[in-house]
């Protein structure tokens, strides 16, 4: 490819522009001739060039074709490369934000989200009815935002949690240290006073609070981004292969966790 292809030129358009400016003004006919470019593409070419402003015309009979100023060309064909070339670039950057979602993984359908901050009213109502849903086993963890709020803030979810579980319900916790440095004195008897087998371990370190309910469901508390000792949201997802990574986590802890109760 010439240089002038690269900027854009075909083959014919280059010849014709090139005989041009050997030629200087000359008609239709007699550059089909001298540029050996075929009578029957000899006026499409023209208009092509034209078009982009490459060469123009005189008012005789018949047209007479000039060539523009080289340096001129060439700048204009630069030009247009660069529109070419920054729509091409849009077109690519489409193309892989399409890809990059397309690579993701796909989210799981059978999935809810409950806007709640912690210790509101319908917060309690969930956790109490969440809990009672549960008939043979409850794997929760407890870390942010609890880990960052007063006892006073939660307490109310946390007696809706031990409200709603059932005689013969299990129920193992895995409380981040830093909510147990914030749960009183009183703890360890309102879970004995409870229903249900209770069996709690503290760890050092719980990244996320989450519970897996009969092996069937699992809910994820999303903290606010605002303030770390609040929660935007929780999302329930009954996704099978989802609930099995969240419990498969859950045993990790579990066995890193040091009993309590």
């Amino acid at each position: 490819m010439t240089e002038l292809g690269e900027l854009g030129l075909s083959s014919y358009e280059e010849q014709v522009y090139r005989t041009l400016l050997v030629t200087g003004a000359t008609t239709a006919a007699d550059l089909s001739t001298a540029s050996d470019v075929p009578r029957g593409r000899i006026y499409d070419v023209l208009n092509g060039l034209e078009s982009r402003g490459l060469v123009g015309t005189q008012a005789t009979e018949p047209t007479r074709y000039r060539a523009v100023e080289p340096a001129v060309a060439v700048d204009r064909l630069l030009a247009e490369r660069t529109r070419e070339l920054a729509d091409e670039w849009e077109r690519y950057r489409g193309v892989a934000r399409s890809v990059r979602s397309n690579l993701l993984p796909t989210a799981p359908a059978d999935a809810s989200v409950w806007l709640g901050s912690l210790g509101s009213e319908e917060m309690q109502t969930a956790m109490r009815e969440h809990t009672r849903t549960a008939t043979d086993s409850v794997l929760a963890t407890i870390g942010p935002p609890y880990e960052h709020a007063p006892w006073e803030t939660f307490e109310t979810e946390v007696a809706a949690f031990l409200d709603g579980a059932a005689d013969g319900l299990s129920v193992s916790l895995v409380l981040a240290d830093s909510v147990l440095d914030s749960l009183p004195e009183r703890f360890p008897a309102l879970v004995e006073s409870a229903p249900g087998s209770f069996e709690i371990r503290a760890h050092p370190t719980v990244p996320v609070s989450f519970d897996v309910v009969d092996g069937e469901l699992t809910t994820v508390d999303i903290p606010s981004p605002r303030d770390f000792g609040d929660r935007l949201a929780v999302v329930g997802i009954s996704a099978p292969e989802v609930v099995d990574a969240f419990e498969r986590e859950f045993e990790a802890l579990w066995a890193d966790a040091t009993p309590l109760l």
